[in-house]
């Protein structure tokens, strides 16, 4: 029974938890087993070779940990580094802020290269940083890929050419946790070291399990990494791969399983076919956002993502009153905007398992809540400008063609 009942189904359009496809949920609809007869470690083997396929890395060694994206945070900085070790980390927005506020109570020393919220990572800055640190004091650069709160989409290929630029050693650590298996992105030839992400993301499951993959030279760097760690110690992951047994502690079976059905998924849509699918839902989302005679946060065209689109609202309305009205009338749940763009934007979630015609209801909702809330919108000139694009740009569902 649903605590507070509406009828017909909650349209999820926040940027995390997403919907869970009903193979996901069948598949978790199980008892619980014993994770150390033959049959889980035989689930986990092959689970761990798929995900590395998500990372498009073969290098890479992968960890499936029973956490959040924060956890998998904690699992990238502690087994890599050392208190008082120098790091470069940018601030872009919410998520971005959060893990800096990590990294510095875990004691490291943080060089923090902000910008304004809806812009992206400041490059030039760490072009300047890098070309002055002859001694590598820095031992790591820190990105989110995709910062949610403010919709801006880094670029991951433009960090590594840098640090190749000026052959410097430092690692690279990514937040990929609202893109990868969303956007495009390439563990292995961006050289990215440590990349993780969350399972309520694009991989539309439940929350509660964080992936985190290393490259070589980052499990090297474990071996010396003094920061404390217990419950996300790589070692005792790597001690049970050699075992075969994989699991230094329980895991969570139906998690495991659902893991299973929504990698298929994912596989059998073709990873490059999902990301053009979320590239074809944001442009529909940013194409109605410009017919309602709204702005983007997003602030240049090169930073616009593709699972959040944050909209910023004129300065008479409060977005908070939008995502309540969106809940409260429509069934409808779209994303707040957090801390400085609290009350001037909302957000709409544009990513998991979700197609074109799901992605129209939302829009059509926010129409109406629009108009509830005193702005001048013309109903249906979003949902019109997403649907003369979506038309010319679906592709035939590949199983039915």
């Amino acid at each position: 029974m649903d605590y507070v009942y509406g009828p017909g189904r909650n349209h999820l359009f926040v940027p995390g938890p997403v919907n869970i496809p009903e193979q996901v949920i069948r598949a978790m609809n199980r008892n619980n087993e014993d994770y150390r007869s033959p049959a889980v470690p035989a689930l986990t083997k092959t689970l761990l070779e798929d995900v590395k396929k998500i990372f498009k890395t073969t290098s890479g060694t992968p960890f499936i940990i029973p956490t959040t994206g924060t956890g998998a945070w904690e699992s990238a900085l502690t087994n890599t580094l050392s208190p008082g070790d120098r790091i470069v980390s940018f601030l872009i927005g919410q998520f971005s802020l959060l893990w800096i506020d990590q990294q510095q109570r875990l004691n490291f020393n943080v060089d923090v290269i902000e910008s304004d919220w809806g812009q992206g990572a400041n490059l030039e800055v760490l072009a300047s940083k890098l070309a002055a640190d002859s001694s590598h004091s820095i031992k790591a650069i820190c990105i989110v890929h995709n910062e949610t709160a403010t919709g801006v989409t880094n670029n991951l290929a433009a960090v590594r050419k840098l640090l190749d630029h000026y052959q410097h050693p430092a690692l690279f650590l990514v937040d990929g946790v609202s893109s990868i298996c969303a956007l495009d992105f390439r563990m292995d030839e961006w050289g990215v070291d440590v990349a993780l992400t969350g399972s309520q993301k694009a991989l539309s499951m439940p929350t509660g399990m964080g992936f985190v993959c290393a490259s070589p030279k980052a499990l090297e760097a474990s071996q010396t990494a003094k920061s404390v760690r217990v419950f996300f110690d790589w070692k005792d992951y790597l001690k049970f791969y050699k075992m075969g047994t994989y699991w230094p502690y329980t895991p969570s079976i139906q998690l495991l399983y659902g893991l299973r059905a929504a990698l298929d998924l994912i596989f059998e849509e073709g990873l490059d076919n999902v990301i053009a699918r979320h590239s074809r839902l944001a442009k529909a989302t940013r194409l109605a956002v410009e017919a309602w005679g709204l702005k983007n946060c997003t602030q240049k065209e090169e930073w616009y993502s593709d699972t959040v689109t944050a909209v910023l609202v004129p300065p008479y309305i409060d977005s908070s009153e939008i995502v309540r009205r969106g809940w409260k009338r429509y069934n409808l749940s779209l994303g707040l905007g957090l801390n400085k763009v609290a009350g001037k934007v909302f957000r709409i979630g544009h990513l998991g398992n979700l197609n074109e015609l799901q992605l129209l209801g939302c829009l059509a909702g926010v129409e109406m809540v629009l108009k509830d809330v005193g702005y001048p919108v013309k109903l249906g000139s979003g949902v019109a400008a997403a649907c003369a694009y979506l038309q010319n740009t679906i592709p035939m569902i590949p199983s039915r063609i």
